[in-house]
């Protein structure tokens, strides 16, 4: 080997060796807990998806009845107190619809359907705003989800408990250590959907006549989980 590069190796040597003899700084000792909080409220919102299907033999006049029916539902719920930014489309379609015989298809006639998303912020009035727009020529009631106006209220104090959980089940492992935490370093929201599901409904003819829909709305629960880290000494 030459001089040269027999010198520059062993100076990389040199180098390597001193660098592993410099201990890297201890890590300091930590504890990680999960802390998880419940909140329950009494719902104070809901919404509701109506529609409103028409058949007939072309797709024009099923349009039309359609915009009929629903253009009464619209009407009777602005009537009955319900705000126009409380109520979305949130589907419309015409489809054909057929009869199989003898191996074939034939149009037999076409549905048109309108959906909307109706808030109710008066729970007291739920019942009859739905039995105000099966009236007014609804066909059906898909389902009833309710919510909170101040769910953003819940969903802090929910987070807070949580951590207030997450810190004393870190003290209590520490302490059984013989530690004690002495500082937090990280707290980590653990992000689950908690917008409540739709509860299912049985759907509501028109032509039914039937005493006030009763609702019963229950309880709400708002879940938050999170993960501390703390440091122990």
């Amino acid at each position: 080997m030459p001089l040269k590069a027999f010198a520059a190796a062993a100076l990389l040597a040199s180098a390597t060796i001193a660098g592993a003899q410099t201990p890297a700084p201890p890590a300091e000792p930590v504890v990680v807990a999960s802390g998880e909080a419940i909140v329950k409220r009494a719902p104070d919102r809901a919404f509701v998806s109506i529609a409103a299907e028409s058949r007939a033999k072309t797709s024009r006049d099923a349009q039309k009845l359609n915009a009929e029916a629903m253009t009464s539902v619209l009407g009777k719920l602005k009537t009955a107190g319900i705000p126009g930014e409380a109520i979305q489309t949130t589907g419309y379609d015409i489809q054909p619809e057929f009869d199989y015989a003898g191996g074939k298809q034939t149009v037999r006639g076409y549905v048109a359907r309108n959906s909307i998303e109706v808030r109710v912020d008066e729970l007291s009035r739920l019942g009859d705003i739905l039995d105000i727009a099966v009236g007014a020529g609804a066909t059906s009631v898909a389902g009833v989800r309710f919510d909170l106006k101040d769910r953003t209220g819940a969903e802090r104090e929910a987070l807070r408990l949580a951590v207030e959980d997450a810190r004393a089940r870190a003290d209590a492992a520490a302490a059984g250590a013989g530690l004690k935490v002495d500082r937090i370093v990280r707290i980590e929201e653990q992000h689950t959907n908690t917008m409540p599901p739709p509860r299912p409904m049985m759907a509501m003819r028109a032509e039914a006549q039937a005493p006030t829909t009763p609702v019963v709305a229950g309880e709400l629960e708002i879940r938050a989980t999170v993960t501390l880290t703390a440091v122990i000494r």
